[in-house]
Protein backbone atom coordinates (compact mmCIF):
# COMPACT_ATOMS: atom_id res chain seq x y z
CA UNK A 1 0.00 0.00 0.00
CA UNK A 2 2.89 2.36 1.12
CA UNK A 3 4.67 1.70 -2.55
CA UNK A 4 1.28 2.06 -4.37
CA UNK A 5 0.68 5.45 -1.93
CA UNK A 6 4.13 6.72 -3.01
CA UNK A 7 3.58 5.87 -6.92
CA UNK A 8 0.44 7.60 -6.98
CA UNK A 9 2.26 10.87 -5.65
CA UNK A 10 4.87 10.56 -7.90
CA UNK A 11 2.84 10.58 -10.85
CA UNK A 12 0.48 13.21 -9.87
CA UNK A 13 3.63 15.42 -9.35
CA UNK A 14 5.05 14.84 -12.48
CA UNK A 15 1.61 15.14 -13.99
CA UNK A 16 1.19 18.58 -12.22
CA UNK A 17 4.60 19.43 -13.64
CA UNK A 18 3.92 18.46 -17.05
CA UNK A 19 0.34 20.84 -16.87
CA UNK A 20 2.62 23.48 -15.21
CA UNK A 21 5.36 23.76 -18.71
CA UNK A 22 2.35 23.71 -21.00
CA UNK A 23 -0.06 26.57 -19.37
CA UNK A 24 3.64 28.51 -19.11
CA UNK A 25 3.61 31.72 -21.34
CA UNK A 26 5.88 31.71 -24.28
CA UNK A 27 9.23 33.45 -23.71
CA UNK A 28 9.62 36.33 -26.35
CA UNK A 29 12.77 36.75 -28.26
CA UNK A 30 13.43 40.18 -29.97
CA UNK A 31 15.24 41.22 -32.93
CA UNK A 32 14.84 43.26 -36.01
CA UNK A 33 17.09 42.01 -39.35
CA UNK A 34 17.33 43.88 -42.78
CA UNK A 35 14.51 42.39 -44.90
CA UNK A 36 14.82 45.04 -47.26
CA UNK A 37 17.70 47.55 -48.46
CA UNK A 38 21.50 47.12 -48.67
CA UNK A 39 22.15 44.33 -46.82
CA UNK A 40 18.90 42.28 -47.61
CA UNK A 41 20.68 39.69 -49.55
CA UNK A 42 22.56 38.54 -46.69
CA UNK A 43 20.20 38.21 -43.80
CA UNK A 44 18.34 35.27 -45.25
CA UNK A 45 20.71 33.05 -43.93
CA UNK A 46 20.45 34.32 -40.38
CA UNK A 47 16.68 34.51 -40.53
CA UNK A 48 17.19 30.49 -41.44
CA UNK A 49 19.50 29.75 -38.52
CA UNK A 50 16.80 31.72 -35.91
CA UNK A 51 13.88 30.03 -37.12
CA UNK A 52 15.50 26.32 -37.18
CA UNK A 53 16.57 27.02 -33.69
CA UNK A 54 13.66 27.94 -32.59
CA UNK A 55 11.41 24.99 -34.29
CA UNK A 56 13.97 22.57 -33.47
CA UNK A 57 13.53 23.67 -29.48
CA UNK A 58 9.79 24.29 -29.50
CA UNK A 59 9.75 20.51 -30.72
CA UNK A 60 11.19 19.74 -27.91
CA UNK A 61 8.65 20.71 -25.84
CA UNK A 62 10.53 24.93 -25.61
CA UNK A 63 13.16 26.55 -23.79
CA UNK A 64 14.45 25.44 -21.06
CA UNK A 65 13.85 28.85 -18.91
CA UNK A 66 15.44 28.30 -15.56
CA UNK A 67 13.92 25.02 -15.01
CA UNK A 68 10.60 25.44 -16.87
CA UNK A 69 10.05 24.67 -20.54
CA UNK A 70 8.44 27.45 -22.70
CA UNK A 71 7.69 27.66 -26.31
CA UNK A 72 9.43 30.38 -28.09
CA UNK A 73 7.69 33.35 -29.81
CA UNK A 74 9.59 35.69 -31.95
CA UNK A 75 8.63 39.10 -31.94
CA UNK A 76 11.13 40.06 -35.19
CA UNK A 77 11.19 43.83 -37.08
CA UNK A 78 12.76 44.99 -40.60
CA UNK A 79 15.03 47.87 -39.63
CA UNK A 80 15.75 48.16 -43.75
CA UNK A 81 19.46 47.79 -43.94
CA UNK A 82 19.15 51.21 -41.54
CA UNK A 83 21.33 51.29 -38.31
CA UNK A 84 19.20 53.92 -36.92
CA UNK A 85 16.09 52.34 -37.42
CA UNK A 86 17.99 48.90 -35.26
CA UNK A 87 18.04 51.39 -32.10
CA UNK A 88 14.95 52.87 -32.12
CA UNK A 89 13.63 48.79 -32.58
CA UNK A 90 15.91 47.62 -30.06
CA UNK A 91 14.73 50.00 -27.45
CA UNK A 92 10.89 49.55 -28.42
CA UNK A 93 11.61 45.58 -27.97
CA UNK A 94 13.02 46.26 -24.72
CA UNK A 95 10.60 49.06 -23.50
CA UNK A 96 7.35 48.16 -25.15
CA UNK A 97 7.61 44.78 -26.17
CA UNK A 98 8.93 43.49 -22.60
CA UNK A 99 10.50 40.70 -24.84
CA UNK A 100 12.62 38.69 -22.32
CA UNK A 101 15.56 37.78 -24.59
CA UNK A 102 17.43 39.19 -27.54
CA UNK A 103 18.98 37.81 -30.93
CA UNK A 104 21.41 40.20 -32.49
CA UNK A 105 20.80 42.32 -35.62
CA UNK A 106 22.69 41.35 -38.84
CA UNK A 107 26.25 42.95 -39.38
CA UNK A 108 28.84 45.33 -37.73
CA UNK A 109 27.11 48.83 -38.01
CA UNK A 110 24.04 47.61 -36.51
CA UNK A 111 25.64 45.54 -33.89
CA UNK A 112 27.72 48.44 -33.44
CA UNK A 113 24.95 51.23 -33.49
CA UNK A 114 22.65 49.04 -30.51
CA UNK A 115 24.80 48.35 -28.18
CA UNK A 116 24.38 51.45 -26.21
CA UNK A 117 20.72 50.50 -25.98
CA UNK A 118 22.27 46.97 -24.43
CA UNK A 119 24.20 49.19 -22.37
CA UNK A 120 21.40 51.50 -21.22
CA UNK A 121 18.48 49.04 -20.59
CA UNK A 122 21.72 46.46 -19.14
CA UNK A 123 20.31 43.63 -21.49
CA UNK A 124 22.39 41.42 -22.09
CA UNK A 125 22.29 40.26 -26.24
CA UNK A 126 24.95 37.42 -27.72
CA UNK A 127 26.08 38.88 -30.87
CA UNK A 128 26.65 36.95 -34.17
CA UNK A 129 27.37 38.18 -37.93
CA UNK A 130 29.72 40.60 -36.55
CA UNK A 131 33.14 42.10 -34.33
CA UNK A 132 34.74 44.84 -33.11
CA UNK A 133 37.76 45.89 -31.92
CA UNK A 134 36.00 49.50 -30.98
CA UNK A 135 33.70 47.75 -28.82
CA UNK A 136 36.01 45.36 -26.87
CA UNK A 137 38.16 48.72 -26.38
CA UNK A 138 35.20 50.39 -24.34
CA UNK A 139 34.72 47.60 -22.29
CA UNK A 140 31.03 46.72 -22.81
CA UNK A 141 29.07 44.36 -20.40
CA UNK A 142 26.05 43.20 -22.12
CA UNK A 143 27.33 42.02 -25.58
CA UNK A 144 29.55 39.05 -26.67
CA UNK A 145 30.91 38.49 -30.20
CA UNK A 146 30.62 34.54 -31.29
CA UNK A 147 33.01 35.09 -33.94
CA UNK A 148 36.47 34.74 -33.48
CA UNK A 149 37.40 37.29 -36.33
CA UNK A 150 37.71 40.44 -34.31
CA UNK A 151 39.70 42.47 -36.84
CA UNK A 152 43.23 42.95 -35.56
CA UNK A 153 43.08 39.05 -35.17
CA UNK A 154 41.86 38.55 -38.26
CA UNK A 155 44.41 41.11 -40.05
CA UNK A 156 47.40 38.91 -38.58
CA UNK A 157 46.11 35.82 -39.52
CA UNK A 158 45.44 36.77 -43.11
CA UNK A 159 48.53 38.10 -43.41
CA UNK A 160 50.39 34.80 -41.46
CA UNK A 161 48.37 32.84 -44.56
CA UNK A 162 49.77 35.21 -46.99
CA UNK A 163 53.07 34.56 -46.01
CA UNK A 164 53.04 30.69 -45.79
CA UNK A 165 52.29 31.42 -49.46
CA UNK A 166 54.71 33.34 -50.27
CA UNK A 167 52.90 36.12 -51.14
CA UNK A 168 55.13 39.30 -51.66
CA UNK A 169 52.82 41.83 -52.89
CA UNK A 170 49.06 42.71 -52.40
CA UNK A 171 46.13 44.80 -53.51
CA UNK A 172 43.71 45.80 -50.52
CA UNK A 173 40.12 47.48 -51.80
CA UNK A 174 37.02 47.48 -50.13
CA UNK A 175 34.31 49.82 -49.21
CA UNK A 176 33.60 52.26 -46.56
CA UNK A 177 31.37 50.63 -44.33
CA UNK A 178 32.74 50.50 -40.69
CA UNK A 179 33.40 46.63 -40.79
CA UNK A 180 35.32 47.32 -43.90
CA UNK A 181 37.53 50.51 -42.30
CA UNK A 182 38.51 48.67 -39.44
CA UNK A 183 39.96 45.62 -41.50
CA UNK A 184 42.02 47.83 -43.50
CA UNK A 185 43.25 49.68 -40.43
CA UNK A 186 45.07 46.50 -39.04
CA UNK A 187 45.63 44.48 -42.47
CA UNK A 188 47.18 48.00 -43.86
CA UNK A 189 50.55 47.63 -41.02
CA UNK A 190 50.09 43.84 -40.44
CA UNK A 191 51.08 43.77 -44.26
CA UNK A 192 53.88 46.45 -44.14
CA UNK A 193 55.44 44.96 -41.11
CA UNK A 194 55.82 41.38 -42.96
CA UNK A 195 56.97 42.95 -45.85
CA UNK A 196 54.91 42.46 -48.26
CA UNK A 197 54.29 45.38 -50.49
CA UNK A 198 50.90 47.28 -50.98
CA UNK A 199 50.56 48.09 -54.57
CA UNK A 200 46.88 49.10 -54.81
CA UNK A 201 45.19 50.44 -51.95
CA UNK A 202 41.84 51.90 -52.44
CA UNK A 203 37.96 52.20 -51.25
CA UNK A 204 34.66 52.63 -53.19
CA UNK A 205 31.02 53.17 -51.62
CA UNK A 206 29.00 50.55 -50.38
CA UNK A 207 26.85 50.73 -53.24
CA UNK A 208 29.42 50.47 -56.40
CA UNK A 209 27.89 49.61 -59.59
CA UNK A 210 31.22 48.89 -61.85
CA UNK A 211 34.49 48.13 -59.95
CA UNK A 212 36.06 48.02 -63.90
CA UNK A 213 38.38 50.69 -63.50
CA UNK A 214 39.63 50.13 -59.65
CA UNK A 215 40.03 46.28 -61.57
CA UNK A 216 42.04 47.67 -64.04
CA UNK A 217 44.54 49.05 -61.54
CA UNK A 218 45.05 45.97 -59.80
CA UNK A 219 44.96 43.81 -62.85
CA UNK A 220 48.32 46.35 -63.78
CA UNK A 221 49.82 45.95 -60.53
CA UNK A 222 49.96 42.20 -61.27
CA UNK A 223 49.75 41.52 -57.37
CA UNK A 224 50.34 38.13 -55.75
CA UNK A 225 47.31 38.49 -53.65
CA UNK A 226 43.91 40.75 -53.38
CA UNK A 227 41.96 41.44 -50.36
CA UNK A 228 38.48 42.52 -50.72
CA UNK A 229 36.98 44.11 -48.01
CA UNK A 230 33.35 43.81 -49.46
CA UNK A 231 29.66 42.67 -48.68
CA UNK A 232 27.89 40.23 -50.44
CA UNK A 233 26.84 42.82 -53.40
CA UNK A 234 30.22 43.93 -54.12
CA UNK A 235 31.11 40.49 -53.69
CA UNK A 236 29.23 39.23 -56.35
CA UNK A 237 30.36 42.53 -58.39
CA UNK A 238 33.83 41.59 -57.50
CA UNK A 239 34.06 38.05 -59.11
CA UNK A 240 31.81 39.07 -62.11
CA UNK A 241 34.37 41.61 -63.30
CA UNK A 242 37.56 40.35 -62.13
CA UNK A 243 36.61 37.85 -64.05
CA UNK A 244 36.29 39.54 -67.38
CA UNK A 245 39.16 41.71 -66.33
CA UNK A 246 41.38 38.75 -66.32
CA UNK A 247 42.53 39.06 -62.04
CA UNK A 248 45.32 36.36 -61.91
CA UNK A 249 45.95 36.70 -57.93
CA UNK A 250 46.63 33.51 -56.61
CA UNK A 251 45.25 34.37 -53.22
CA UNK A 252 42.00 35.92 -53.52
CA UNK A 253 40.11 36.80 -50.15
CA UNK A 254 36.47 38.18 -50.01
CA UNK A 255 35.27 39.49 -46.85
CA UNK A 256 31.33 38.52 -46.60
CA UNK A 257 29.14 37.19 -49.64
CA UNK A 258 31.40 33.78 -50.74
CA UNK A 259 29.64 31.57 -48.01
CA UNK A 260 25.76 32.50 -48.93
CA UNK A 261 24.92 29.20 -50.72
CA UNK A 262 23.49 31.55 -54.43
CA UNK A 263 27.31 32.76 -54.44
CA UNK A 264 28.67 29.35 -55.26
CA UNK A 265 25.38 28.71 -57.48
CA UNK A 266 25.61 32.04 -59.17
CA UNK A 267 29.09 31.88 -60.12
CA UNK A 268 29.45 28.06 -60.71
CA UNK A 269 33.26 27.28 -61.07
CA UNK A 270 34.66 30.74 -61.85
CA UNK A 271 33.91 30.57 -57.46
CA UNK A 272 36.94 27.82 -56.91
CA UNK A 273 39.60 28.87 -55.37
CA UNK A 274 38.21 32.02 -53.81
CA UNK A 275 39.39 32.49 -49.78
CA UNK A 276 36.70 33.69 -47.27
CA UNK A 277 35.71 34.33 -43.92
CA UNK A 278 34.99 31.56 -42.03
CA UNK A 279 35.56 28.83 -39.79
CA UNK A 280 33.41 26.11 -39.64
CA UNK A 281 32.79 22.51 -41.44
CA UNK A 282 30.96 19.75 -40.83
CA UNK A 283 33.67 17.51 -41.93
CA UNK A 284 35.60 18.75 -39.14
CA UNK A 285 35.21 15.47 -36.32
CA UNK A 286 36.31 17.23 -33.52
CA UNK A 287 33.32 19.08 -33.50
CA UNK A 288 30.50 15.92 -32.77
CA UNK A 289 27.44 18.82 -33.07
CA UNK A 290 28.90 20.06 -36.77
CA UNK A 291 27.59 17.08 -39.03
CA UNK A 292 23.79 16.40 -37.70
CA UNK A 293 23.65 19.97 -37.91
CA UNK A 294 24.51 20.18 -41.50
CA UNK A 295 22.09 16.98 -42.20
CA UNK A 296 19.23 18.15 -40.51
CA UNK A 297 19.94 21.88 -41.93
CA UNK A 298 19.75 20.73 -45.98
CA UNK A 299 16.56 18.03 -45.07
CA UNK A 300 15.24 21.62 -44.06
CA UNK A 301 16.03 24.08 -46.43
CA UNK A 302 17.58 21.74 -49.44
CA UNK A 303 20.52 23.68 -49.68
CA UNK A 304 23.94 24.27 -47.51
CA UNK A 305 23.56 26.67 -44.94
CA UNK A 306 25.72 30.14 -44.99
CA UNK A 307 29.41 28.85 -43.97
CA UNK A 308 29.19 31.80 -41.91
CA UNK A 309 26.37 34.12 -40.77
CA UNK A 310 24.11 31.04 -40.35
CA UNK A 311 26.85 29.49 -38.22
CA UNK A 312 27.27 32.25 -36.43
CA UNK A 313 24.01 32.79 -35.52
CA UNK A 314 23.13 29.64 -34.45
CA UNK A 315 26.12 29.85 -32.18
CA UNK A 316 24.32 32.56 -30.50
CA UNK A 317 21.00 30.73 -30.24
CA UNK A 318 22.89 27.87 -29.06
CA UNK A 319 24.87 29.78 -26.03
CA UNK A 320 21.34 31.50 -25.04
CA UNK A 321 19.91 28.16 -24.95
CA UNK A 322 22.37 27.01 -22.12
CA UNK A 323 22.86 30.11 -20.94
CA UNK A 324 18.91 30.67 -19.89
CA UNK A 325 18.45 27.13 -18.51
CA UNK A 326 20.64 28.37 -15.50
CA UNK A 327 20.01 31.35 -15.63
CA UNK A 328 16.12 32.09 -15.63
CA UNK A 329 14.96 35.76 -17.24
CA UNK A 330 17.38 37.33 -14.47
CA UNK A 331 19.41 39.38 -16.77
CA UNK A 332 22.01 39.71 -14.14
CA UNK A 333 22.47 36.18 -13.71
CA UNK A 334 22.43 35.53 -17.36
CA UNK A 335 24.88 38.68 -17.69
CA UNK A 336 27.55 36.26 -15.58
CA UNK A 337 26.51 33.05 -16.91
CA UNK A 338 27.56 34.54 -20.24
CA UNK A 339 30.33 35.98 -19.09
CA UNK A 340 31.93 33.15 -17.45
CA UNK A 341 30.59 29.61 -19.18
CA UNK A 342 31.42 27.85 -21.32
CA UNK A 343 29.25 26.55 -24.04
CA UNK A 344 28.92 23.54 -26.73
CA UNK A 345 28.34 24.34 -30.09
CA UNK A 346 27.96 22.82 -33.38
CA UNK A 347 31.62 25.05 -34.03
CA UNK A 348 33.54 23.35 -30.85
CA UNK A 349 33.23 24.72 -27.60
CA UNK A 350 33.54 28.59 -27.11
CA UNK A 351 34.34 30.57 -24.06
CA UNK A 352 34.10 34.53 -23.69
CA UNK A 353 37.23 36.31 -22.78
CA UNK A 354 35.65 40.32 -22.68
CA UNK A 355 33.46 40.64 -25.15
CA UNK A 356 35.47 37.88 -27.24
CA UNK A 357 35.03 34.33 -28.10
CA UNK A 358 38.47 33.13 -26.51
CA UNK A 359 38.30 29.65 -28.05
CA UNK A 360 37.51 29.62 -31.70
CA UNK A 361 40.29 29.99 -33.49
CA UNK A 362 40.13 32.85 -36.44
CA UNK A 363 39.78 30.96 -39.95
CA UNK A 364 39.40 31.00 -43.63
CA UNK A 365 37.45 29.07 -46.02
CA UNK A 366 38.44 28.29 -49.74
CA UNK A 367 35.96 27.16 -52.36
CA UNK A 368 37.39 23.89 -53.92
CA UNK A 369 35.54 21.80 -56.47
CA UNK A 370 32.30 23.50 -55.33
CA UNK A 371 32.49 22.83 -51.76
CA UNK A 372 34.13 24.78 -48.83
CA UNK A 373 37.23 23.52 -47.00
CA UNK A 374 38.74 25.08 -43.95
CA UNK A 375 42.26 25.96 -45.40
CA UNK A 376 43.45 27.96 -42.35
CA UNK A 377 44.76 27.43 -39.33
CA UNK A 378 46.77 24.19 -39.65
CA UNK A 379 45.15 22.92 -36.39
CA UNK A 380 41.31 22.61 -37.99
CA UNK A 381 42.16 22.69 -41.49
CA UNK A 382 40.15 20.05 -43.77
CA UNK A 383 42.51 20.73 -46.95
CA UNK A 384 45.55 22.19 -47.92
CA UNK A 385 45.01 26.22 -49.66
CA UNK A 386 45.34 25.57 -53.32
CA UNK A 387 46.37 29.20 -54.80
CA UNK A 388 43.80 30.13 -57.86
CA UNK A 389 44.64 29.49 -60.95
CA UNK A 390 41.83 30.98 -63.78
CA UNK A 391 38.46 31.05 -63.96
Amino acid sequence: MIRKFALAIATSLALAGSSFAQDAPPVKIGFSLAKTGLFATATPAQLNAYQFWRDQVNEKGGLDVGGVKRKIEFVEYDDQSNPTNAVKIYEKLITDDKVDFLLSPWGTPTHLAVVPVLERFNFPMIGSTASSVHIRELKVKNVWFVSPSVHDKLADQLVAMAKQNNVQTAAVIGNVLPQAKEIKRFLIPALGAAGIKVAVNEEYPPDIKDLTALLSRVKEAKPDAIFVLSYPADSVLYMRQAKEIGIEAKLQWLAIGPGLPFFRKMLGNSANGIVTMGHWSPDQARWPLAKPFYDAYVKRFNEDPDYLDTILAYMSCEILEQAVAKSGTDKNKLREVIATGTFDTIDGPVKFDGVENATTPVGFLQIQDGKFQIVWPASIATAPFRPKTGW
